[in-house]
This record gives structure tokens, sequence and C-alpha cells, in this order.
């Protein structure tokens, strides 16, 4: 909602909004001349001609009611994007359970590196463009494409990038086959003459690039895929280099500043997609291998009492693994992970997974269950998580709230721990306040 908010403020339009709470993007959008609101302001949207809402804001939101009464036009954030995107030639597009804002991330800075002057639209902050949005002025408009309520289907893509297709937002699909029918419905938006890049050792993916009468190109590890990669060597910290290749041919040596075999295939991901475009690959291998990541993406906040602070937005338990598998390698000594759960819909029918995508912690802190747009079910918990978690022989203790989780912390980390949170909540208010205490010593 803040990279749309700036967008159309670039744009000329006048733009108001309001949030729950005071945040780093309130405190942004204030500084850029945009004002905010904290809690409801009904006066302001009855003087507004379009009001724009997220999914997290209910159909009882007060603000949502008097535009409706006031017979203002109401649209969903995943409309707005649509319609900015449709202002430009080439929409390119990048979906997937996993990875978007990373590898659109990297697209960004490849594309602005190699002189292609994108616009650009990602869901996190990437200091090489400045933030979360980009206006340039070529035909470019480069966007991540998120799955949830299928948002996507908002979008008129000419190209489109698939990364994954895995189990997520259970609370509104049915089942994985129905998650894998809208990316096929997402994919089956592209025209005729338009182009779509998919991950070839996923069959799901491949069961819906196959059915597009539009050409397609696969990317992956092995030589089967158009785009791949080949003298693949992971160091002890987990950092990733390979050259990649297209059709057998080398186009450069990739050197990851970012850990991780995922990164590596986010990275592939990117490349080809950006050669695609045009860019001289010269140009872009080189801009992959200096990428250093969007904010909160196993980011490093500060240290404490020797160990390192670290926070990843991570709140799939495939993508926690990830991210613990990462300061796994990195860490000396005792490695500590604090999980916040994110929504009770995700928790209760990805369950089983959060049982073990801790598993490579030596202590693993759980924290309540942040709620998001939902309200509390009363059957289901972060204590059941931590008491199942145990069974699975995980070190697991349940802190329900940041100070009880800080307080083990301070009086437990030393030199050559590592502390990561995880989650995309507020969890990672906790690293503010372990960087502070370390000011304060």
């Amino acid at each position: 909602m803040s990279g749309l908010a700036l967008i159309l403020r670039e744009k000329g339009y006048e733009v108001r909004g309001s949030d729950t709470m005071d945040s780093a993007n309130v405190r942004m959008l204030r500084e850029r001349g945009i004002e905010v609101c904290l809690g409801a302001d009904t006066d302001a949207v009855r003087s507004a001609e379009l009001v724009v809402y997220t999914a997290a804001v209910s159909e009882n939101d007060p603000e949502l009611r008097a535009a409706r009464e006031a017979g203002i036009p109401v649209i969903g954030r995943a409309e707005l994007l649509g319609r900015i995107s449709s202002d430009f030639g080439q929409v390119a597009a990048i979906c997937g359970t996993h990875g978007k804002t990373t590898t659109t991330s990297m697209t960004a800075q490849i594309m602005v590196e190699c002189g292609m002057d994108p616009s650009v639209h990602i869901g996190g902050v990437l200091d090489a463009i400045g933030g979360g949005v980009r206006l340039g002025h070529s035909d470019i408009f480069l966007t991540e494409a998120c799955e949830y309520r299928r948002s996507f289907m908002s979008l008129e893509p000419d190209h489109i990038v698939i990364l994954n297709i895995d189990e997520d937002h259970l609370d509104y699909y049915r089942d994985i086959g129905e998650i894998e029918e809208a990316f096929g419905d997402f994919l089956r938006k592209l025209p005729d003459d338009g182009w779509a890049l998919g991950y070839g050792e996923d069959p799901r993916i491949m069961r819906q690039l196959e059915k597009l009468p539009c050409d397609y190109e696969t990317f992956g590890i092995s030589g089967i895929c158009d785009y791949h990669m080949n003298n693949i060597v992971e160091d002890e910290l987990g950092y990733v280099s390979f050259d990649m290749c297209y059709h057998g041919d080398a186009f450069g040596r990739v050197e990851l500043s970012v850990p991780g075999a995922f990164n590596a295939l986010n990275a592939l991901a990117a490349l080809a997609l950006c050669h695609h475009m045009g860019a001289y690959m010269d140009l872009a291998v080189s801009a992959a291998s200096s990428f250093t990541g969007a904010r909160r993406r196993f980011e490093k906040t500060g240290e404490l009492n020797g160990a390192e602070l670290f926070h990843d937005y991570g709140h799939n338990p495939a993508e926690m693994r990830n991210a613990v598998y990462i300061a796994r390698r990195r860490c000396k000594g005792k490695l500590w992970v604090v999980v916040q759960p994110h929504t009770y819909s995700r928790v209760k029918t990805l369950f089983d997974g959060y049982l073990t995508c801790t598993q490579g912690a030596d202590v693993t802190l759980v924290t309540d269950i942040f709620a998001a747009r939902e309200t509390d079910p009363e059957d289901i918990d972060s204590g059941m998580i931590v008491e199942a978690m145990k069974k699975r022989g995980v070190n697991a203790i349940h802190t329900p709230g940041f100070e009880d989780a800080a307080k083990l912390i301070r009086e437990g980390a030393s030199e050559g721990d590592l502390v990561i949170t995880m989650g995309c909540g507020d969890i990672y208010k906790l690293n503010g306040m372990l960087s502070e205490k370390t000011e304060e010593e």
C-alpha cells in the first residue's frame, strides 16, 4: 500500500491514508509529504474521489463503510496495481509462493544497472532503488504478483516468472490443487505473443506451462532447463557461485552476495527474465553478484553481547526452514530462533510444518500468534505449537511477549551466537529492543 501511495503521488495525485499503528512505512510516507492518520478518519474518506483498501481491512471497517455510504468508488489494492500497470507497454510479473520480493528486487537492481530504466513495485524495501517503488522512463513495469485471494488476476502481464507453487493461504484456497489452478489461470492471462519462465523442476509449474499457447522457457539446476547452472559451489557460509548458462552457453560467473541455494535459483530466474528482455549480460551478471538483499530478508540488524542479530520476513514453514539453514551455516555458537506465527488460519493449516522448520536451532522461542486480519478462534495458540515441537525433539519455549523473549536472549546469548527473528508481523521490533539494550550497555 505504501508503494502504491508513492507511485500515485509521483503521478501527481493527492494521496492520504490511514493505518492502525505507527510504523517505519507511516513515517516514511509522512516524510514524503503524504498525510497518514492513525485510526479511522471517516471525514477524510468522505472527501476522497477514490478509496483503495488492502485485504487486511475487514468489510466492517468504518472508513470503508463511510466511503460506500457516500457513494465514493472503492477498489482493492490489487485492482489499483493493475490500473497503474496498464499504463506501460511491457508488464513483467514475478509470482510464486516463496521468493517473490527477493527475485523482483534482484531483477530491479539488474535492470537499473543495465540502463533499462524500469518502473518497479515490490513488497519490500530495496536500497538500490531507494525504497519499494521506482518510476522510470521506459515502457517496462516490473512488479511482484501475489496469489493471495487471486489478487494477481488484476494484472495484464506480458512476461511472467513463476518461481514455485506450494501450500499457503489455505484460509482462502481449498487445497494445493486449487492453488495450482490459480497460478495456471494467471499464466493464461498472457497474450499470444507473451512469454513465461518457470522453474523446470517443479511438476506443478510444468503442467501449467505446457497448457500455454504462448512461448515459455524454464530455469533450474538441471541442464534440461533452458536457463541452468554449471560449476555450482557453495562456501561454508552458504554463499553460492555458478556459471549461468542458456542452452549450454555460459554468460558468466555469478558470485552471490546473499546466501542460500534458493537465492541462487532466484538469481537465475532474475537473470533469465533480464536476458529475455534485452539486458547486456556482462552487466547483468555483475549486478546480480552485487545484490545484497531486500530489507527484512535475512537482514543483519545489530549485535548483542557479541551475538549477531538477524531478521527474516519468512512466515511460511518452508521459508523459515530456509532461513534457519542459512543461520546455522553462519552461526559459530548457539543458534537462537524466535518465531512469531502469522495468523491463526495459517498455523492451523500448516501446523505440522511449524513443528520441524526450526530443528536446526539450539533454542526456539515462540511468541504469541500475530492475528493480522483475523480474530482469535480460541482453538489454537502458541502453547500448542511449543508442546508439539517438544515432542519432535525441538528445544522450544513459549515466550508470549517480546519482553519474555528478550529477557532469555539477553541472559543467554554470547559471543559467536546468532539470533534470528522470523515473521511478517511486528517481530522485527524485538531486534530493535535487543539492539537498544546493546547501546545502553
